[in-house]
Order: structure tokens, then C-alpha cells, then sequence
């Protein structure tokens, strides 16, 4: 499998952005839309007929304050959730340019949804071991 690496930027965008708002549910669902290349998960547009979506909408469709929406759902979440601008996002504009079929970038971007999982499970598995007191 080869992946292309993500520059700097979307990288911390990623992280400083879109992982925080981006539930758990949404997160699997993502790693599973990317890495079997669902025709659900589109660019070029925040969707075209639900559910069929770009990544911010599929996020969108699994987070509480945004999931009642349809066709504005990924921009809500864009703006109100991750606090970005859909025109000036790098991630969105990386896949709004380069798309699901883009092998290189789907792969690379499921690396980084896996790796923010197994964050996760590490966390809530610390905080189960670690005593309240």
C-alpha cells in the first residue's frame, strides 16, 4: 500500500480541529467508508444525495448537534463544531481536490483516522486504570 504523505498542516488541522469534534461512531464509520472506498463518501461537494457525503458530512451526520441536518450538515459542523471555514480547510480542500479515488490520500488519511482511534483506546484505557480518588 502506498500512502502519500500529508504535509504539516493538514496534519495539525487534523488534530487541532477535526479529531476533537469527531465522534467515536463517526470516526468508525469514516475508517470504514475510506477503506472500502464507499461510493457514499464523495468530493467536490458536501453532498450530493444523502447519504452520500464528503468526509465533514459524514462526520456531520454522526454528531449530536449536527446529525438532524441534511445537505448543510458538513459546513454546520465545518463551522460551529471544528471552528474552520469550509473554503480555507486544508483537509477538506486536499479531498475536495483529490477525492476517494486518490489511492495514495485515502490511505494516508485512514493511517491517521486509525491512529486517532488507537489514541483514544489508550486514553479511555487509562483512565479506567487510573483509580478516582
Amino acid at each position: 500500500m502506498i500512502a502519500m504523505p500529508l504535509t504539516d498542516p493538514l496534519i495539525r488541522e487534523l488534530e487541532r480541529n477535526w479529531f476533537p469534534g469527531t465522534t467515536d461512531a463517526a470516526l468508525n464509520h469514516l475508517l470504514k467508508l475510506l477503506e472500502s472506498a464507499s461510493p457514499l463518501l464523495v468530493h467536490g461537494c458536501f453532498t450530493q444525495f444523502p447519504p452520500q457525503g464528503c468526509i465533514a458530512t459524514q462526520i456531520a451526520w454522526h454528531h449530536e448537534r449536527t446529525t438532524h441536518l441534511s445537505h448543510d450538515a458538513g459546513i454546520v459542523w465545518l463551522d460551529q463544531i471544528a471552528k474552520l471555514s469550509p473554503i480555507s480547510s486544508i483537509v477538506l480542500s486536499t479531498w475536495d481536490i483529490l477525492g476517494s479515488r486518490d489511492i495514495g490520500l485515502r490511505h494516508a488519511l485512514i493511517e491517521q483516522f486509525r491512529s486517532e482511534r488507537r489514541r483514544r483506546l489508550r486514553s479511555t484505557r487509562l483512565r479506567r486504570a487510573i483509580p478516582a480518588t
